[in-house]
This record gives C-alpha cells, sequence and structure tokens, in this order.
C-alpha cells in the first residue's frame, strides 16, 4: 500500500480543499489567542472580559479545544485581542 503524503495535518483530515483551509485559519487563531492570553499573563475572567465572551470559553481556549469554536468566534476574539493591544500602546504615549 502507498503511503499518502500531505502538506499538513488539516489536509489529511479534510478531503475539500476549502474546509481543510478553514481548519488552518481556525487553529492558527487559536493558538494566537491562546499566546495572547498567556504572553499577558491574563487570569480566564479578566480574558473574557477582554474578549468578550465568558470565563468558560476561555478554558476552552487554553484547552485547545478546536472544534467549539466557528471561525466567525475566532475572528471576533482576535480582533477584540487586537484593539486591546492597540488601547494599551495608545495609553503609554
Amino acid at each position: 500500500m502507498e503511503r499518502q503524503r500531505f502538506e499538513n495535518v488539516w489536509d489529511a483530515l479534510e478531503p475539500d480543499p476549502a474546509k481543510a483551509e478553514i481548519l488552518k485559519l481556525e487553529s492558527l487563531l487559536l493558538m494566537r489567542l491562546r499566546n495572547f492570553i498567556l504572553d499577558n499573563n491574563l487570569t480566564q475572567a479578566k480574558a473574557a472580559k477582554l474578549l468578550g465572551v465568558t470565563q468558560p470559553r476561555i478554558s476552552e481556549i487554553k484547552h485547545n479545544k478546536l472544534h467549539r469554536f466557528t471561525l466567525n468566534s475566532l475572528m471576533e476574539m482576535a480582533i477584540r485581542a487586537e484593539n486591546s493591544k492597540l488601547r494599551k500602546q495608545i495609553s503609554k504615549k
């Protein structure tokens, strides 16, 4: 049996290229949100307030529960995270 080679895990899991790309984007956003929370030493409560979600949603981010999020919900949180970084930079000036 010949082994198939895939560029990444999402291509192996999802035969539809468009859906595989969405999975890649969701994964990337989840990792960046998790890093944002960790890099800023945010409690789950503080992160939830900043990102406009509940504390249990932050717990799901911290535990890499990708299947619990849509691309849209991850994008909204990423935008809020970016906006909070911009506000922090402006207030330092």
